[in-house]
């Protein structure tokens, strides 16, 4: 029997509940843990850091790192629009624990949230995260951010801002880029079995998850498109 302890967290809702920001911007907060060694990572603190680690703890485990999909304010804490939102540098002062990001994705990091090098590890596309017995696979997602990563445990997809719903990440953003936006959304991902179930990292849609293979089937990002016409929709 699997000891995943895995978790969702709506910021503006479960977490951050008197938030403004938070609840308008819809952004899901993501634990992956081991129930049998207590260990847990959490995935884009932003908004309530404090909040999160307590509500770990509250449920028996403890943070032992955080992983980031990507290096928005609003994933990971930082200045959104003028409004200063609490991510990991705050988590940071609550416990000091080691921050995960993709290799390429580290200078926006840390230009983003202040964090100095000697507080991230840097990882490749397919590198292995240990959270007590529980396997994370980091796969590396480039297009919405140049390091954008999305986390495979069991058969789980915690896709960041890569894949939501409905549609995908944004590609006119600093660091953004349509074609490897096209090349992760069309190969890729295209390796990953359709009953994997797909987490995003924001509520833009009723239902909290669904199947890739849904997906497939009724998000049109994930059509199979030529390069051409699919830059002309989505770019």
């Amino acid at each position: 029997m699997s000891e995943l302890y895995f978790r969702q967290w709506l910021a503006g809702r479960d977490v951050a509940h008197d938030d403004p920001l938070a609840a308008g911007m819809a952004n899901y907060v993501y634990v992956i843990g081991d129930r049998a060694t207590g260990e847990a990572v959490v995935i884009d603190p932003a908004y309530a850091p404090e909040e999160i680690v307590a509500a770990v703890r509250d449920d028996g485990l403890d943070v032992v790192g955080v992983v980031a999909t990507h290096y928005h304010a609003d994933h990971v804490g930082g200045s959104l629009m003028g409004r200063p939102i609490a991510g990991v540098v705050q988590l940071l002062e609550t416990c000091d624990v080691p921050v995960h990001v993709q290799r390429t994705e580290r200078p926006w990091v840390e230009r983003g949230t202040g964090l100095s090098a000697s507080s991230l590890v840097e990882h490749d596309d397919r590198d292995r995260l240990l959270v007590g017995g529980i396997e994370v696979t980091l796969v590396h997602t480039p297009g919405h951010t140049p390091g954008s990563q999305c986390l495979v445990v069991e058969d789980r997809l915690v896709s960041g801002d890569t894949l939501f719903l409905e549609g995908c990440g944004r590609t006119d953003l600093p660091g953004s880029d349509p074609e490897e936006m096209y090349r992760t959304l069309q190969s890729r991902l295209a390796t990953f079995d359709g009953a994997m179930r797909v987490f995003p990292g924001h509520r833009y849609h009723p239902a909290p998850s669904a199947p890739l293979s849904t997906l497939r089937q009724e998000n049109p990002v994930l059509q199979p498109l030529e390069r051409e016409e699919w830059l002309a929709r989505y770019s």
